[in-house]
């Protein structure tokens, strides 16, 4: 058989055929005098296993070692691991649809941030309530980017002391002062270090944040002071420096 009759007879295209070869999967037959490789029967077996193990979901490194003579793993093993993958692969896909569910059941009240998690998009939910604020929008993007590297746990503590600050009409609207006052710094002097809209935007930052944020530490590792300099960089050195203060007023407030 020449190499285009192969591909036919087994169902697989010359190109899959020729990669093969080039992987060490299939070996190579010998040319006849006319140039032109000659297969046999049983090249064809061995490409129809192949095709077999890969339509079963394995890599072709672990066809190599099926297929291997001093591989030391049976067809069995092989098989049995990748059941266990597919297993992991199926619950996965289930967690992945559950919280698809979770935010279509939204009804179209889809966080702009999102997809995020359920405590997120309940959290953004509260925050939206107000009048439009460049911080607050800021805000949304950060606690998305926690909630994505923020590890389960941590992610659901920090939204729920987070929530108290949103959780009644009166604690939305002292939010939102606060977001206006820190709106107020984007065009402030950064060399008017004695600008009173300064200690008066971090003194109410200060007072709105929840107690409940007092003992938490370490809830999102890859947020180090790496990125608090990135935060700070972001926003206007007006409003840095409200934040770097209300942060200070915050921890001496747990002492």
């Amino acid at each position: 058989m020449r190499i285009g009759e192969l591909a036919v007879t087994v169902g697989v295209t010359t190109r899959t055929v020729r990669h093969y070869h080039h992987l060490g999967l299939l070996p190579e037959p010998e040319r006849r005098p006319n140039g032109y490789r000659d297969y046999t029967l049983r090249h064809a077996v061995v490409l129809a296993r192949i095709r077999r193990l890969t339509e079963l979901g394995l890599g072709l490194t672990e066809v190599r070692d099926v297929l291997a003579d001093d591989a030391g793993r049976d067809l069995a093993e092989v098989l049995e691991e990748l059941d266990a993958d597919l297993a992991r692969q199926e619950a996965a896909i289930r967690e992945r649809r559950d919280r698809l569910r979770a935010l279509l059941d939204r009804e179209g009240d889809l966080p702009t941030e999102g997809p995020v998690s359920p405590e997120l998009a309940a959290l953004l939910t509260g925050m939206a309530h107000g009048p439009e604020s460049p911080m607050a929008a800021r805000d949304r993007e950060v606690l998305a980017l926690i909630d994505t590297v923020a590890s389960p746990e941590s992610r659901q503590r920090l939204m729920a002391a987070l929530g108290s600050a949103f959780e009644t009409p009166a604690a939305v609207a002292r939010a939102h002062e606060v977001y206006a006052l820190l709106d107020a710094l984007a065009d402030a002097d950064p060399e008017d270090a004695d600008d009173p809209r300064v200690d008066e935007a971090a003194r109410a930052l200060a007072d709105c944040l929840p107690d409940s944020l007092l003992p938490e530490t370490d809830l999102a590792p890859g947020l180090d002071d790496s990125f608090l300099r990135a935060l700070y960089a972001d926003v206007a050195p007006a409003q840095a420096e409200a934040i770097r203060r209300a942060m200070r007023m915050f921890t001496e407030r747990g002492r």
